[in-house]
């Protein structure tokens, strides 16, 4: 199920297959049915629609948010990034099906996927209200570098995706939502409020697995994160940081404020 996600290139038939995944499986495992877990091979890079065209990073347009078109390429970098979480979600599945873990993790992590899949079609509906459409734009190419960086590393996977870049989402959405209050956006308000309630889940979900993989290894949570951290992202976290989420999500202030200077 998980590869059949990440095979597909459209982002409506994405996202279409993952919500239908994700209902099976939960089905299947309310009903007390035993779901064999299998060992699919995930594609190293997921399948993407010809259309967002995607950037280096530094190529990317500078969106200005207080003009409807800035709020247009606002709401088209955040689809970006959700239908990047769908794939990340899946392949965490797959990718690491050798490390045997327990069913809650398989849970966790099909559940998030079918959050971030909702998001997109959330956004998608934004961007479809005001005129534009996901893939009107072009977009960051440099989202999957992460998993490219940690595909074969599974603790390093965790840290930097949901325990990073996850996290970063909690410190800057509020500020999103704030600007699209503000000219009475009210349908990405609301999408925007979805969002943000359930990405901390997210970032809970790395925070906990990581914790129980360092936990199995005997290793220092902080200590290990500090050093993967440094391995995989690139350059310091930039605060603010969103502490009280953050928190919320089980990510102490001592895991993040350290990676905040330069080394």
């Amino acid at each position: 199920m998980a590869v059949d996600v990440l095979n597909t290139a459209d982002g409506r038939a994405k996202t279409a297959l993952s919500l239908q995944h994700a209902k099976t499986w939960f089905e299947a495992r309310a009903a007390g049915v035993d779901i064999p877990l299998g060992d699919a091979q995930p594609p190293l890079t997921p399948a993407r629609p010809p259309k967002p065209e995607l950037l280096n990073p530094r190529d990317v347009p500078r969106r200005r948010p207080g003009s409807p078109q800035g709020r247009i390429a606002l709401l088209h970098a955040v689809a970006h990034i959700e239908l990047n979480a769908v794939d990340l979600h899946w392949d965490i599945i797959a990718r690491f099906a050798d490390v045997k873990m327990p069913m809650g993790y398989y849970d966790d992590w099909v559940k998030a996927a079918s959050e971030e899949s909702k998001h997109f079609n959330l956004i998608s509906d934004c961007l479809e209200a005001l005129g534009s459409h996901y893939g009107a734009l072009p977009a960051h190419a440099g989202m999957w570098r992460a998993a490219e960086d940690t595909v074969d590393d599974f603790m390093g996977r965790l840290a930097v995706v949901p325990m990073v870049l996850e996290a970063r989402g909690l410190d800057v959405t509020p500020g999103m939502i704030e600007v699209f209050a503000k000219a009475g956006e009210v349908q990405a308000v609301e999408a925007m409020n979805v969002i943000y309630s359930e990405e901390v889940a997210h970032v809970a979900y790395g925070s906990k697995w990581f914790h129980f993989l360092c936990g199995r290894h005997d290793l220092d949570p902080k200590e290990v994160f500090h050093t993967l951290v440094r391995t995989y992202f690139h350059g310091p976290l930039k605060p603010p940081f969103n502490e009280e989420k953050r928190a919320e999500a089980g990510l102490p202030p001592d895991f993040y404020w350290p990676l905040s200077e330069t080394l």
